[in-house]
């Protein structure tokens, strides 16, 4: 019954954390789409509810009935399994249903699963409640860098919270961290949750390098800015570079010159930039040909995993030169869980670490994230190597 009482308090905290993520907004703001990328947070607020009643409710609650048939078709994500469901880039036509159904649904499945928690609890169950927990802190830190792509696209660049500080400078020592050539072990390989694209734990050979203790910052961002970096091809990968002049792309995500200071749109409102904070909204283009002009590189996956107890990590995802990939003996879940995560491994690349959307409770050393390269609505940094 412990495991029950831990498994209901996390489940009621995690879904309470998401409802203040949204506290803060109008109701205009739950359903803006400026993006394919970016889903309104209505959207967010009803996939993360539908993933516990599809996977858990409807199967395993005896006698339950559906909060609404429609709501299926609406807030599938990408689960072919499943059925058919609202093309993405069409999240945000759904002025019904209203925000005010949406919150009502959340609740009935809230109580729903806590009811049926304490009547018929199992392994099977349980296993499917902590994935869905950590599902739903997915799509916490996608909701706050979806809400800030939101807002950061209104023309009067609207202030989200005074309470979110998110570009804060890194306290500690700036050194190249020396690690020895050498055979090492890569993957999750302890108690408590994980994905399964962390297992298919395996061993790699590493030659020795140095690993910046600390992520680029903006400081040295803005020098790479002034040299004329978005200008030099040899820097960047050919479709980088296609990118580049395509997008017109000659800063970071949100930053503005204004009466040549800069500036960057934040959760907070437009603020001057902390020159000494980890530079961010940055793509692998440009991670990368930033690593060419400092003549570095970025980390493997692996050469980040085995370093990162010697340097702080958290505040920024960050990129790796690793293309995601499957680790030895990986095997998809069956059924529609599956499709969680072994059908995105092509063309994207590894992030590895935190950020400061991440939750608590959810990131650790061995955590897989995973991006196209040209994306930068998350908090994307990098650190060097050589």
């Amino acid at each position: 019954m412990i495991l029950i009482d831990y498994l209901i308090d996390f489940f009621s905290e995690t879904r309470k954390h998401t409802e203040n993520i949204c506290t803060p907004l109008e109701t205009e703001d739950y359903v803006v789409q400026p993006t394919a990328d970016v889903s309104p947070p209505k959207w967010h607020l009803g996939h993360t509810t539908w993933f516990f009643e599809e996977f858990i409710l409807k199967p395993y609650a005896k006698n339950y009935k559906v909060f609404d048939a429609d709501f299926s078709f609406i807030f599938n994500s990408y689960y072919e399994t499943i059925g058919k469901r609202v093309v993405r880039a069409n999240r945000g036509n759904l002025s019904r249903p209203s925000v005010k159904k949406v919150y009502e649904y959340r609740s009935y499945v809230t109580n729903s699963i806590k009811k049926m928690l304490e009547t018929t609890p199992n392994n099977e169950i349980n296993n499917l409640l902590e994935i869905g927990i950590h599902h739903e802190k997915q799509h916490q830190e996608l909701l706050l860098t979806d809400i800030k792509y939101i807002l950061g696209n209104n023309p009067i660049l609207p202030v989200y919270s005074n309470n979110f500080k998110e570009h804060e400078k890194e306290n500690c020592k700036e050194e190249w961290l020396t690690i020895n050539e050498g055979t090492y072990e890569i993957g999750h390989n302890a108690k408590g949750f994980s994905y399964d694209n962390e297992l298919g734990n395996h061993k790699v050979y590493l030659h020795s390098y140095n690993i910046n203790s600390k992520l680029v910052t903006n400081k040295s961002f803005i020098e790479f800015i002034k040299s004329g970096g978005y200008k030099k091809f040899n820097l960047w990968h050919a479709e980088g570079w296609d990118w580049v002049n395509k997008n017109n792309i000659n800063t970071p995500l949100y930053w503005h010159k204004i009466d040549n200071e800069w500036f960057h749109y934040t959760l907070q409102g437009l603020q001057k930039i902390n020159i000494d904070a980890p530079v961010t909204h940055i793509s692998y283009y440009e991670a990368f040909a930033f690593a060419q002009w400092k003549n570095c590189r970025l980390p493997t996956e692996f050469e980040w995993e085995i370093a990162e107890n010697l340097f702080q990590w958290g505040k920024r995802w960050e990129w790796t030169e690793s293309a995601y990939l499957p680790y030895p003996n990986y095997t998809k879940a069956p059924g529609a869980l599956g499709e969680y995560n072994g059908k995105f491994m092509v063309n994207q690349k590894v992030l590895r670490g935190g950020s400061i959307a991440t939750p608590e409770k959810h990131t650790r050393h061995t955590y897989r994230n995973f991006f196209q390269p040209n994306l930068r609505w998350q908090y994307t940094g990098l650190r060097l190597v050589k």
